[in-house]
């Protein structure tokens, strides 16, 4: 089962939180996150799953900055979430699809406990000009049956900024 908007705005401060939160934001059954304005960049064009791959920072200035298609880039939201009895999704909007922008390769599903702001895969067909702050994504949230296991993973738990993939520590 996934939250209606109203559940959403049930659950605030109890087990969902979004900081900052915006009424103006929430939708029938999701609630729409903005993109931050700091991108990370690899440096490498073959990355190694065994080893830490730099990255370096873009800053998305107000007048836009225009994405490389067939490029990765890294973003995260404005918004710090934590959910708690649930399980966060995140999908991008309709609106930024029909453009060509992804908004996550393959990462899109959250876990019950996770906590932190949400790393954006970001990815287009084209060449497109993005914008701090814009709606770019929406979380929504289904129900868990049964007995879980909370999300502690210290890999990218309670997160400050952009992740970069930490896979290589899998290996060690």
């Amino acid at each position: 089962m996934i939250l209606s908007g109203k559940e959403i705005l049930k659950k605030l401060g109890k087990d969902i939180v979004i900081e900052p939160f915006n009424a103006e934001q929430i939708n029938p059954n999701s609630y729409n996150l903005r993109l931050h304005n700091e991108l990370l960049v690899y440096d490498n064009n073959v990355l190694d799953m065994k080893k830490e791959n730099k990255a370096s920072k873009l800053i998305i200035p107000e007048e836009g900055l225009t994405l490389e298609r067939n490029k990765l880039y890294l973003g995260r939201t404005v918004e710090y979430t934590a959910t708690e009895n649930y399980v966060p999704m995140l999908e991008g909007r309709s609106s930024v699809g029909r453009l060509g922008l992804f908004i996550h390769v393959t990462a899109g599903f959250g876990d019950v406990g996770f906590h932190g702001y949400w790393t954006l895969e970001i990815f287009c067909v084209q060449p497109i000009i993005i914008y701090p702050n814009i709606e770019l994504c929406q979380i929504y949230y289904h129900s868990v049956e049964g007995e879980y296991d909370k999300y502690e993973s210290g890999k990218y738990q309670n997160n400050t900024g952009v992740q970069p993939s930490l896979l290589y520590k899998d290996f060690k």
